[in-house]
């Protein structure tokens, strides 16, 4: 049954927002495999919130760590022992699996998230901002995924509609365009579904 994994091309850019409208459409299971930066709450109850699902589906973290920074470092600092073999995917289908900032953020020091991608086998999705600087950013992501083999689904922008850098990215990346979440004046499942439903097809995601 379906299963994505969602990466960003930068950290703060939507990234969670994009995976729990994803979570609702798709009625999915929500996995963050590592947490790190508590201080404004975990994004798994984010999902919960704004994707409209039961909090059962929104599966625990395989490590939740207190330092608001990469999680090779929040776990170092926090004392803890990231084990890649404890990021193995959970069983739940479907299921939207999202990581941390950007494709090459790295786990461990010898690890990064783009390298797990390749040992999960998934598809995925790469979630690109449509400000300045996004067609570098999201070129540079699906050169650092295909290196490792990983399959890229398809981009979905979040931001202002920009055609020119929207259309040059999936030219040039040779990706599919799946949509663009716009900017939300106000923000919950039901606007967030409403948006969702209006800007991508449900059927991309089959």
């Amino acid at each position: 049954m379906t299963a994505f994994v969602v990466t960003g091309t930068d950290t703060g850019i939507g990234k969670t927002v994009f995976s729990a409208a994803l979570t609702g459409a798709l009625d999915a299971f929500y996995w963050k495999p590592v947490q790190s930066g508590i201080e404004d709450g975990a994004d798994r109850d984010a999902v919960v919130r704004l994707a409209g699902i039961a909090p059962e589906k929104s599966l625990p973290e395989a490590y939740f760590l207190n330092t608001p920074c990469s999680p090779h470092r929040a776990a170092e600092i926090d004392g803890v022992t990231i084990e890649p073999a404890r990021l193995a995917l959970p069983p739940q289908r479907p299921l939207v699996v999202e990581g941390a900032g950007g494709a090459l953020v790295p786990i461990t020091r010898s690890t990064t998230y783009a390298d797990v991608f390749a040992w999960w086998g998934l598809p995925v999705i790469v979630v690109a901002r449509t400000a300045l600087g996004t067609i570098n950013h999201s070129l540079l992501t699906f050169e650092a995924l295909r290196a490792r083999g990983v399959s890229i689904h398809g981009v979905a922008f979040v931001g202002d509609a920009n055609e020119d850098s929207e259309a040059t990215i999936a030219a040039m990346g040779n990706v599919r365009r799946l949509g663009r979440l716009p900017m939300m004046p106000s923000l919950d499942a039901r606007s967030l579904a409403a948006a969702f439903s209006s800007n991508f097809n449900r059927a991309d995601f089959a």
